[in-house]
C-alpha cells in the first residue's frame, strides 16, 4: 500500500476490525451490483469510496430526469447516458483506483451465472422479483454470499444470504419463487428518497462485513425499516426444508 492509499483508507486503517489486512483484503475483493438506481446507487459509491478492487456494474437502462429524486449516482447532465456509463464517472471521481466492468444489457441465467462465478459477493439492487429469485438461485449454487434489499414507499426490507453456511436462509425460503409479483414500482407506487440511501447504505455496510470478515451479518436475519417512524425491526428467519432453492425434503 502506497502513501497515497494509507491516506485514502486511513479512517479505515485505525479500526481493529479493518485495518491494514482488511483494507488490503477489499482492494483484492471482486463484487458484483445488479442494478444502478436508487439502492444500487450508495452502494456503487460507498463500495468504491472503501477501495473494492473489483465492480463489476449490471444495468440496462438509461438515466432520465424521474430517477435523480433518488438515484444519486447520476447527475442531470447524464440524463439519457445508460446508468453503467453514467456510475462510472461518479465512480472513477470518487476513486479511480477501482477497476469498473461495465455490463449495459439485461444478461440472461446463463450469463449471469459466469459473471457471479468470477466475484465474491452479490449485491442484488434490482426491483424485479424474478430477477431476484434468479440471483439467489445462482448464488446458492455457485455458494457466493448475497445481500439482497428492496424498497417502497416509506417501507424498507433487507437481509444477507450466505450458502457457505449450510444452516442459512435463502431468498427463497421467505418468498416463494412461484408467486407471480409484479416489480416494485417506484412510478406507480411511490418510493421516499432518503429511504433508497438508508437501504443502499446498510447493503454496503453488509457487503463490507462480509468481505473482511467484521461483526455479524443479517444472515438468518429479515432487517425491516419504517422511515415513518424510523424505526428498525428484525424478524428471525430460518432455513425451510422443504424450499425449492435450497430445501432437503421433497415437497
Amino acid at each position: 500500500m502506497n502513501d497515497e492509499q494509507m491516506l485514502r483508507y486511513a479512517r479505515h486503517l485505525m479500526l481493529d476490525e479493518v485495518g491494514f489486512e482488511g483494507q488490503q483484503q477489499l482492494t483484492q475483493s471482486r463484487v458484483l451490483i445488479l442494478g444502478l438506481g436508487g439502492l444500487g446507487s450508495p452502494v456503487a459509491m460507498y463500495l468504491a469510496a472503501a477501495g473494492v478492487g473489483t465492480l463489476h456494474l449490471i444495468d440496462d437502462d438509461t438515466v432520465s430526469l424521474s430517477n435523480l429524486q433518488r438515484q444519486v449516482i447520476h447527475t442531470t447532465p447524464h440524463i439519457g447516458m445508460t446508468k453503467v456509463e453514467s456510475a462510472k464517472h461518479m465512480l472513477e471521481a470518487l476513486n479511480p483506483e477501482v477497476n469498473l466492468v461495465l455490463h449495459a444489457y439485461r444478461p440472461d441465467e446463463d450469463q449471469l451465472r459466469l459473471l457471479i462465478s468470477e466475484v465474491d459477493l452479490v449485491l442484488d439492487c434490482s426491483d424485479n422479483y424474478r430477477t431476484r429469485q434468479v440471483l439467489n438461485k445462482i448464488c446458492y449454487e455457485l455458494k457466493k454470499p448475497l445481500v439482497a434489499a428492496a424498497a417502497i414507499r416509506f417501507d424498507g426490507l433487507i437481509s444477507t444470504y450466505d450458502a457457505r453456511d449450510e444452516s442459512s436462509p435463502c431468498y427463497a425460503c421467505i418468498f416463494d419463487p412461484d408467486d407471480d409479483l409484479g416489480p416494485d414500482n417506484c412510478a406507480t407506487l411511490g418510493v421516499f428518497s432518503p429511504l433508497l440511501g438508508v437501504m443502499g447504505s446498510t447493503q454496503a455496510v453488509e457487503a463490507l462485513k462480509l468481505l473482511v470478515g467484521a461483526g455479524q451479518s443479517l444472515q438468518g436475519k429479515l432487517g425491516m425499516f419504517n422511515a415513518r417512524s424510523s424505526t428498525w425491526s428484525y424478524l428471525k428467519i430460518t432455513k425451510n426444508p422443504r424450499c425449492k432453492v435450497c430445501g432437503t425434503t421433497d415437497t
